[in-house]
């Protein structure tokens, strides 16, 4: 099980404090918790939040000494972050723990020194003063999160879970975590890859004009699908489809479509044993050739390698038998 220890830094944010139980503590493999999280703070007991609650944490620092990962989530403080609080992510992120925060957990990073000459993110409505605070810092203000090495930040609120599902993700594979998405009704997860320096350039969903030619392609990805069959179905033009997916979701419609189809082919990676011409044909990648080059550029990893590093059932479909093929495989 993976230990994941969270700071709540005074005055705390009580939705960021919430997220990383809520959603972590979804994740399941084999019928088996797939993490541990304990909230833990500088001075355990009360801790005064950034609202009209007050929150009581039974667990001091000592926590972070047995985590794998440290999570600092959002706080009203800007300076001044209690020396303990600096001393242990220092410690943590010389030991090697992953580190990440969410919403403005990123100015306590940055005071530890941690951000410095990386890639950050956090709520968009404090990037001007961050930037400010913080010039050695990578800003990227537009984005979701940010992942630099072994240090991961994220934007404000809900952008907390989609960093929660890219953890789950890369822990346990995509199949995980779009199961554990659709427990907490959140968005798909939007993987990005294993590269050494990793940004999501994808803002959330802001629309939902295009919601139902959305889901429409999404049960058609096998399907030859082209910006007219998608224009067809949502009884627009072209150009204003074109628009609208980029208002909504950040993308044009054939890189959502490629991103969906990689996704795909993630899932059917994980959970059959379908040979890769089959898996390229369902996901809509169409060739092996073209498999391989997409789920490489995202992930770092080749089809096989995918799949011996991410199963995540002890015996996988085969072409939809779930008695056929069956054997044992190994999981990360």
């Amino acid at each position: 099980m993976h230990r994941v220890a969270v700071i709540a830094v005074p005055p705390a944010t009580t939705f960021d404090l919430s997220i990383p139980e809520l959603v972590l503590g979804e994740a399941s493999v084999h019928g088996v918790r797939g993490y541990h999280v304990r909230v833990c703070t500088a001075r355990p007991g009360p801790v005064v939040t950034s609202g009209s609650l007050e929150v009581t944490v039974p667990h001091g620092l000592e926590t972070i000494d047995h985590a794998d990962t440290v999570i600092v989530t959002g706080t009203g403080a800007r300076d001044d972050t209690d020396p303990r609080i600096l001393s242990a992510l220092r410690r943590s992120a010389a030991a090697g723990k992953r580190i990440a925060s969410i919403c403005t957990g990123a100015f306590v990073l940055a005071q530890a020194g941690l951000l410095d000459g990386r890639g950050a993110t956090t709520y968009w409505a404090k990037s001007e003063e961050f930037a400010g605070r913080f010039p050695s810092v990578k800003l990227r203000p537009d984005v979701l999160y940010v992942e630099d090495g072994n240090v991961l930040t994220s934007a404000g609120l809900s952008a907390g879970i989609d960093l929660c599902l890219h953890l789950i993700r890369t822990d346990y594979g995509a199949a995980t975590a779009n199961a554990v998405a659709r427990l907490v009704v959140a968005a798909p997860v939007r993987p990005g890859g294993q590269a050494q320096f990793i940004e999501m350039p994808l803002p959330p969903e802001t629309g939902t004009s295009l919601a139902a030619t959305r889901a429409w392609a999404l049960a058609r990805l096998h399907e030859p699908l082209t910006r007219t069959d998608l224009a067809a179905h949502a009884r627009t033009s072209v150009r204003t489809l074109t628009r609208r997916f980029h208002a909504e979701t950040g993308l044009s419609p054939l890189q959502w479509l490629l991103h969906q189809r990689v996704i795909r082919a993630q899932e059917l990676l994980e959970t059959t044993d379908l040979p890769m011409d089959r898996v390229a044909l369902l996901s809509g990648l169409a060739t092996t050739d073209s498999l391989r080059q997409h789920l490489s550029r995202r992930t770092g990893l080749t089809p096989s390698a995918y799949r011996a590093a991410f199963t995540q059932h002890p015996e996988r479909k085969h072409g939809g038998n779930p008695t056929a093929g069956r054997r044992n495989a190994g999981h990360a």
